[in-house]
């Protein structure tokens, strides 16, 4: 089980560090349910999906269950040290993170803690907290392929939708996909 496990974490990582050094194009294909990596862009297929019942960690023992995260929007984001549009991402994410939003930043590292802590210490995030995913169970709840990859769910903790690829979170395209959940 364990090497099956290990087999399927590889191939995500396989195709996300192929995809993770594009830029933010758009898709021209139709994203298809079952598609493993689909193109970089933002995806609906999958709104209304609620939080999955999945738990992530930090290095201290801190344990999160995301269906806790409803009561209010929230934005889930998946990414890893080296994915460079990711890290990228980062200060990004921190500073909607400051403006109320919540963001919650998972590491898709293989090496986890190894890998995430000094990425972290090396920063000054402000709100950005070191989640791990572990197991890499998001990745394969979400398998997308593609980091980073980030999910918008409405304070009923249902989806509104999911973006492959990265975005200027600053510009005003962020800023309207981000009013979906709250209708402003």
């Amino acid at each position: 089980m364990r090497s099956s496990f290990t087999l399927i974490s590889a191939a995500f990582l396989a195709l996300a560090a192929s995809g993770c050094d594009r830029s933010g194009e758009e898709s021209t294909q139709e994203p298809q349910a079952q598609q493993a990596a689909p193109g970089f862009g933002v995806y609906r297929d999958y709104a209304g999906e609620m939080l999955p019942a999945i738990t992530v960690r930090q290095a201290d023992g801190s344990e999160l269950a995301l269906p806790a995260l409803a009561g209010r929007p929230v934005l889930v984001n998946l990414w890893a040290t080296w994915c460079a549009p990711c890290v990228t991402e980062m200060p990004m994410l921190d500073e909607l993170a400051q403006d109320g939003l919540r963001v919650v930043t998972i590491s898709q590292d293989l090496t986890g803690e190894e890998a995430v802590g000094p990425f972290f210490a090396e920063r000054d995030f402000e709100r950005l907290e070191p989640w791990l995913d572990p197991d890499n169970a998001l990745a394969t709840h979400y398998a997308g392929g593609v980091l980073p990859m980030s999910i918008y769910y409405d304070a009923n903790g249902q989806e509104v939708w999911r973006l492959l690829g990265d975005l200027d979170w600053t510009s005003e395209e962020a800023a309207a996909l981000l009013a979906e959940a709250d209708g402003s």
